[in-house]
């Protein structure tokens, strides 16, 4: 595997905090649409142990309706530049090359792009020209009909095949290998039991040697094998899938709850 990514080594697990600046994001859509209360919550993460903040405008989840460029910016612009200013490093969310290009602009590092540089065309040539860090995510379908399409023949190797074929894509427009970090695409367009399978083969995902990336928090799946509603209540579930993920090759996980989890990531590893 890649030894660093965005300038952190991968000597160990290493955490990506949610910062959704957003009316109708699944968890904590509302919660900061003040972007002072986004970068205190972000520098509070850091100070809990997150190694990147990933901050996003647009909300992704199943039946999400498009947000315009316009708004998005305004959501996220400011916070980037606020926790930049503080040195954090930053994870802009988006699938928008004007969006990622202000953002980088503002400080931001990473462009993690759920639909793996897809939906806009000019995302590879911004990632390749600013020599950004970048997460390719696997997703079926659009945030507004994600749970739609046909069956996987084998869900494993149709995103393993697909995220590969998105890197080679991505390197031969001028990115960097080191620069790249894989995402199965934890609820999107999965079921249950498919999305159990992919984080059982986190291993086999991370094979050709990229840093994968698993983010599982309080998301859907999880309330279904509990019957737990709020998403926040689905901590629990959230952070052994996280270790789980860890022990199963993860290099990063993506978590709302920074505490819990660095402190079962601290108790794993003096286990092993």
């Amino acid at each position: 595997m890649t030894a660093a990514y965005a300038g952190i080594p991968l000597d160990r697990p290493r955490l990506m905090a949610i910062v959704n600046v957003t009316p109708d994001s699944f968890s904590d859509g509302g919660e900061r649409l003040d972007p002072a209360q986004a970068i205190e919550d972000g520098l509070r993460f850091v100070s809990e142990g997150a190694d990147i903040v990933d901050v996003g405008g647009e909300s992704t989840r199943p039946g999400s309706q498009p947000t315009s460029p316009d708004e998005e910016l305004r959501r996220i612009l400011p916070v980037v530049e606020g926790l930049a200013r503080q040195k954090a490093l930053v994870s802009i969310d988006t699938r928008r090359a004007s969006v990622a290009r202000a953002a980088l602009d503002a400080g931001a590092r990473i462009v993690n792009d759920v639909s793996a540089l897809r939906d806009d065309e000019a995302m590879l040539p911004l990632v390749a020209g600013r020599d950004a860090d970048v997460v390719l995510m696997h997703r079926r379908g659009l945030p507004e009909n994600t749970f739609a399409g046909p069956a996987y023949a084998n869900v494993v190797e149709d995103v393993r095949r697909f995220l590969l074929e998105r890197a080679a894509a991505c390197e031969a427009g001028g990115v960097k290998r080191e620069r790249i970090a894989l995402d199965p695409g934890i609820g999107f367009g999965k079921s249950v039991t498919q999305e159990l399978e992919l984080i059982t083969a986190t291993g086999r995902l991370g094979d050709a040697g990229y840093p994968v990336l698993i983010g599982c928090s309080r998301k859907s799946f999880i309330g279904r094998l509990t019957g737990l509603e709020k998403p926040a209540d689905r901590d629990p579930a959230s952070v052994w899938l996280a270790v789980e993920a860890v022990r199963r090759g993860a290099a990063i996980v993506r978590v709302h709850n920074v505490v819990a989890t660095r402190q079962a990531l601290a108790v794993w590893s003096a286990m092993k």
